[in-house]
């Protein structure tokens, strides 16, 4: 049970971090055991991503003021949160552990401004990172430069070899 200054604190922090980060993703967490719970908080904590089981009540308290207010319905039952400032890879993981962790159900959130649904998490789950976009685009780009150099040293082999058979010819 908490005292009136720690709620106060609570509220205050979960403001803190529904202000703060661009993705938050609300789960129920009810079935997990403790070793399922760590697992995932250390996976999250590797792409710097918040896993915070939530008091809903205090919670909602705390959505009140906050970007997120719209999303206070998600709060009823065993919930818990994913703060995070990349959406993709937040819903990534999370879409990741609860196909391999059934007891893991993602209820939505909130990206930017909008709120989200189930199935709009599992669709951003399936787009690439910003880091494999920038992979991909390097790759197209460098594709061209690629084909352009191949043609232009076409030409120049195929005398070099034209040459070399002239010149086995001759001896």
């Amino acid at each position: 049970m908490m005292n009136k200054d720690q709620k106060k604190k609570y509220i205050t922090e979960m403001q803190d971090f529904f202000n703060t980060n661009d993705s938050v993703l609300v789960t129920h967490y009810q079935g997990l055991t403790v070793k399922q719970l760590d697992e995932l908080r250390t996976e999250m904590r590797k792409y710097g991503i918040i896993f915070k089981i939530t008091n809903n009540r205090i919670t909602k308290l705390a959505l009140k003021d906050t970007k997120c207010k719209n999303i206070t319905d998600l709060f009823s039952g065993p919930t818990a949160v994913a703060l995070s400032k990349d959406a993709i890879t937040s819903s990534k993981v999370l879409s990741k552990f609860s196909k391999n962790n059934q007891s893991l159900k993602i209820l939505g959130g909130f990206m930017g401004k909008e709120v989200l649904k189930l199935e709009d998490v599992l669709k951003i789950a399936t787009l690439p990172t910003l880091d494999e976009a920038r992979a991909k685009i390097t790759t197209i780009l460098q594709s061209p430069a690629r084909k352009l150099i191949s043609i232009l040293l076409a030409p120049g082999l195929k005398i070099a070899i034209l040459a070399f058979k002239k010149s086995k010819q001759s001896t």
